[in-house]
């Protein structure tokens, strides 16, 4: 990235709220191998069974059995481990269709099981599941160490990366072993001797805190509902009303409300609660998730996952977690994040003191008014003053824009922005065509509307319920491939929605919509991939969420507010004035957004840049914040107990910094966007889009796919400009 000024924030738009559950990286293997290749060998457990029925074969989840499950994952690495000894053990010379090829084809059966495992542990997560889970785990990460730990696999990967035969290949062969071969590296391959077996060692160790500690943050979400009587729903909005009566209900409290320890429920409640007792109790309870001292606390997991990692980083010759996790991402070094994080820092805490003095003079005001005691804004109340400055500076009322962001007109937006961009029709699957793993799931074929070429199936879970994970997220049952014959994608959205009162639409908030959009970028990154092989499906992660964070741009353009941002009673489009007014507020409330995104962003950073020994993190949360100068009146967006992007999974650790150099990016091509003659649907740019940031997926180096797309490095001074922040100079 190139800047003429400062380096820039970006602090997400849309929040961060990828809850993904353990195993992720595992999970994504399963993504990239799914499907079978026409010579998989015949598994004998039912579970591993090549997938059958139409679109290219689906995964059987109505024929998903708990009681299965451990037995068809143990074959399954069985079945892989065989695989892998065969292509360790040819006895021909190493070549990249023997070796690099070979193993695009293994373990195909483990990743078919493992995709039901993701359904269970992300969606359908009970008491049974996370007993078993926490006995598979370990075995899991110790599968995939021994893969890693092949000394003659890894010998036979280093001869095809080293080998002349490298320089005849195809590019996207040359990056395939390249990615391969750095995995391997990077994973352990070179260790040997008492080094080796403490690597493997750790590495199943890590697998049991990382089950631990997201189960411990389901345990909290899942144990607390505060209900309330209709006395105490002062200032909610009837469509909230209306939901949290639904799940009282659910809950076996008819007459009563609920609201639930997830942030679907939490943010609404502290946005329009004119109740403060309530609020702070909401708030107390949703942000003490993992940190309550009792068999659910994760303080103690964090301090021995931290030292863990730190531990294999130094087996490996790095300095610290970050600089081993780094080393192939876009940002290279720990030094590089922080620039980034740290010079906007200041920017986004003036502007909270800005925030918080505009909405401590409404707090006074009303005090004044009602001859009352004062108050002084505290974190339970950010979120409710920010919505009466935002009516008072902007006359935008949060509840009356919801009345415009229905979930159906919302999903048929994002499906017509899809079409105009990438030419996809999506038209729904009858009831029981395709199985799925719950009644609220719904699915549609892909196809290209030009040709009407099958591209994959979609499928939904938007609705929150019991034993789901919290936040919104994206996945991949099966990844776009050819080199055995093409595969069709099949990509999945999952949401937490609060479902409404039978026969009543779903209306969302603002930011809801702007992460439905994100989450369906994701699954047109997937959709749109050409690559020829599976692990080419995978992403730099610092560069993966830019592709998702720029699909959220369309949900304000012109053409979707005046045929999708509709009333829900009237059908009626959003009004001139109430579009003005929001396009007005773009910047309204960044200090917050970012202040609270960065907080987590640095402490991740930080936590895992440090020497963990004898670690207190709640200690080192509350350092950590003071010397940062933290705002009183907020808090970390993903406090450390609770951080599951950085604590379930390896996926975000060390990474949550991406969402920011990703809007970096982000905001670059939003302005080539907006220049363009067509604007945002600009037939050619939209071409260029597509064939350079989204069909390649990681087949090409993302510094020089972005160059291709832009003709020159993405400039930070588009993100300042984003956010309202100060601009040095003028770097367009």
């Amino acid at each position: 990235m190139a800047s003429s000024g400062p380096i820039a924030d970006p602090a997400m738009r849309t929040h961060p709220t990828h809850a993904f559950p353990a195993l992720v990286a595992l999970l994504a293997l399963a993504a990239c191998h799914s499907d079978p290749p026409m010579n998989d060998a015949p598994p004998t457990h039912p579970l591993l069974a090549p997938w059958s029925g139409p679109y290219g074969g689906v995964p059987p989840f109505d024929r998903m059995d708990l009681a299965e499950l451990t037995p068809a994952v143990e074959e399954g690495m069985r079945l892989e481990l065989a695989e892998i000894d065969a292509i360790a053990d040819d006895p021909a010379p190493p070549t990249f269709a023997n070796t690099i090829v070979a193993m695009e084809r293994a373990g195909r059966a483990l990743d078919r099981a493992l995709v039901l495992y993701g359904i269970w542990s992300s969606n359908l997560s009970s008491s049974d599941f996370r007993t078993l889970q926490a006995e598979l785990a370990p075995k899991l990460a110790a599968h995939r160490t021994r893969i890693t730990q092949n000394a003659a696999l890894f010998e036979r990967i280093r001869a095809v990366h080293e080998s002349p035969e490298l320089a005849s290949l195809t590019p996207q062969q040359q990056r395939l072993a390249w990615l391969v071969y750095t995995r391997f590296a990077k994973n352990g391959a070179t260790l040997t001797g008492a080094a080796k077996e403490r690597y493997a060692a750790i590495n199943a160790r890590l697998a049991q805190l990382h089950t631990a500690f997201s189960n411990n943050v389901l345990a909290d979400e899942e144990g607390y509902v505060l209900y309330l009587r209709e006395d105490q729903l002062g200032g909610l909005p009837d469509s909230y009303v209306r939901a949290a009566a639904a799940a009282a209900g659910e809950r076996g409290r008819p007459g009563e409300y609920a609201v639930t320890n997830t942030r679907s429920s939490i943010d609404p409640f502290l946005t329009f609660s004119d109740q403060r007792d309530l609020r702070e109790t909401v708030w107390r309870t949703f942000y003490a998730r993992g940190d309550n001292g009792d068999e659910h606390d994760n303080n103690a997991i964090i301090a021995e996952i931290l030292q863990l990692r730190d531990e294999r980083s130094k087996l490996l010759g790095f300095g610290s977690y970050a600089e081993w996790q780094l080393q192939d991402r876009m940002a290279k070094t720990p030094a590089r994040v922080l620039d980034l994080l740290e010079t906007v820092w200041h920017a986004a805490v003036a502007r909270v003191h800005e925030e918080v003095a505009d909405m401590q003079a409404i707090a006074d005001q009303e005090s004044a008014d009602e001859e009352g005691t004062g108050i002084t804004i505290a974190p339970w109340d950010y979120r409710y003053y920010a919505e009466q400055v935002r009516q008072a500076k902007y006359a935008l009322d949060s509840d009356q824009i919801k009345q415009y962001l229905q979930l159906g007109k919302l999903r048929d937006a994002m499906f017509f922005v899809a079409g105009e961009l990438f030419g996809f029709a999506f038209t729904p699957v009858p009831a029981g065509t395709v199985p799925v793993f719950h009644p609220d799931v719904g699915v549609w074929e892909v196809t290209d509307r030009a040709t009407g070429r099958h591209v994959g199936l979609w499928y939904l879970d938007p609705f929150a319920r019991r034993g789901k994970r919290s936040g919104a997220w994206a996945t991949s049952y099966r990844g776009h491939e050819t080199f055995d014959g093409e595969r069709s994608v099949l990509a999945s959205n999952n949401s937490n929605f609060i479902a409404g009162a039978p026969g009543e639409p779903v209306l969302l908030s603002w930011d809801d919509a702007q992460t439905y959009f994100h989450e369906f970028g994701h699954a047109l990154h997937a959709l749109s991939s050409n690559v020829a092989y599976p692990t080419l499906n995978g992403g730099v992660r610092d560069y993966t969420e830019f592709q998702s964070q720029l699909l959220e741009r369309w949900l304000l353009t012109d053409p979707v507010i005046e045929r999708f941002l509709v009333h829900y009673r009237t059908g009626a489009p959003m009004p001139p004035e109430l579009v003005a007014k929001l396009k007005r507020a773009a910047t309204f409330n960044q200090g917050f957004a970012t202040t609270e995104y960065l907080a987590s962003a640095l402490m991740d950073m930080r936590l895992h840049m440090v020497d963990p020994t004898g670690i207190d993190p709640r200690a080192f949360e509350r350092s950590t914040l003071a010397e940062l100068g933290m705002p009183a009146e907020l808090v970390m967006r993903h406090r450390t107990p609770q951080f599951s992007h950085v604590f379930a999974d390896e996926g975000y650790a060390a990474g949550y910094y991406g969402y920011m150099w990703a809007d970096v990016l982000t905001s670059d091509a939003a302005e080539a966007l907006a220049a363009a003659p067509g604007g945002y649907y600009d037939h050619d740019l939209a071409n260029q889009l597509v064939a350079c940031l989204f069909a390649p997926r990681n087949a090409i180096d993302p510094a020089e796919a972005y160059r291709m797309f832009r003709g020159r490095d993405a400039r930070m001074e588009a993100l300042m400009r984003d956010r309202g922040f100060p601009v040095p100079g003028d770097g367009r």
